[in-house]
């Protein structure tokens, strides 16, 4: 979120939640990158704050709730409150459960494969309109494309991404394998460590593809246990991820702490990876 925008998110947050019963006259930032995401005080809510052409909010909201009724593990909203998005000020405000953290790292491997399995059971049974991963991936194009956007990507690496992006979009796409709905970036970030066990968070990015598509965003070890994984697919679907997050990067927007320096190693690993397949993204 823009420097400018963010008092006036938490001022929007902060006058929401007395609208919904809450008492909150303090607020902790937890997370700031596309939306805010906020601790408000002494009601113990985390609230999520976006700009309000954000319509991405109702579906997150209706996503939890169907999942959580499932008893998939995802974060739910808060129970006191009526389940909706709040418009405050030209932004849009969800109320969410604030879960206490527990010890980092206490999610081994095999219970972060367990909860991302049970979440795509759970997700298998839900028939909503989104978006095609393939749709993500064009929207990282269309990023690399834009020089405007990206002023300090250098040529030769934007040709590289460009490439890598259209070339694999199509690898994976042409597999043909069995797609559902996904959580779209189920990585660490997004796996919180709970009393309740590992939950999930961050619903906007959900969209339609191969679980391999999800499981290239989380560790490497995590597909190990996890059932029925196409290794040929994963692999290209890491490299795409890969490409899709360098991407974010460059964006001259992002304001991830250290982005530019990690956009700079991943673009290095981009083309050990495809110097390593004897790949060439530029004639796929």
């Amino acid at each position: 979120m823009q420097v400018s925008e963010v008092s006036r998110a938490v001022a929007a947050a902060m006058s929401t939640a007395p609208s919904a019963g809450l008492t909150a006259d303090g607020a902790v930032v937890l997370h700031d990158s596309n939306k805010l995401t906020l601790r408000l005080l002494p009601c113990d809510v985390l609230a999520r704050v976006a700009p309000v052409g954000n319509q991405v909010a109702q579906l997150e909201v209706d996503l939890a709730q169907r999942l959580v009724e499932s008893g998939c593990p995802v974060a739910a909203l808060d129970p006191r409150v009526e389940p909706r998005v709040h418009e405050r000020d030209g932004f849009v405000v969800t109320l969410w459960t604030y879960y206490e953290p527990v010890t980092p790292g206490e999610i081994s491997p095999a219970g972060y494969a367990d909860a991302l399995e049970r979440l795509h059971v759970g997700m298998r049974k839900l028939d909503v309109p989104t978006p095609h991963f393939t749709d993500r991936v064009e929207q990282a194009r269309r990023l690399v494309a834009d020089r405007e956007q990206t002023p300090a990507l250098a040529d030769a690496d934007r040709e590289l991404l460009g490439d890598t992006l259209r070339s694999l979009k199509r690898a994976v796409g042409e597999r043909g394998g069995a797609e559902q709905l996904l959580h779209g970036e189920p990585h660490p970030g997004n796996l919180l460590g709970t009393k309740n066990g590992p939950l999930f968070i961050d619903l906007e990015t959900c969209c339609r593809g191969p679980v391999e598509f999800d499981l290239a965003h989380a560790p490497e070890e995590i597909s190990a246990h996890y059932p029925g994984v196409d290794q040929d697919l994963l692999r290209e679907s890491r490299l795409l991820v890969l490409a899709m997050i360098t991407t974010w990067r460059w964006d001259r927007d992002d304001r991830l702490p250290n982005g530019r320096r990690l956009g700079t190693e991943w673009l290095r690993r981009i083309r050990a990876a495809l110097d390593g397949n004897g790949s060439d993204a530029k004639g796929a």
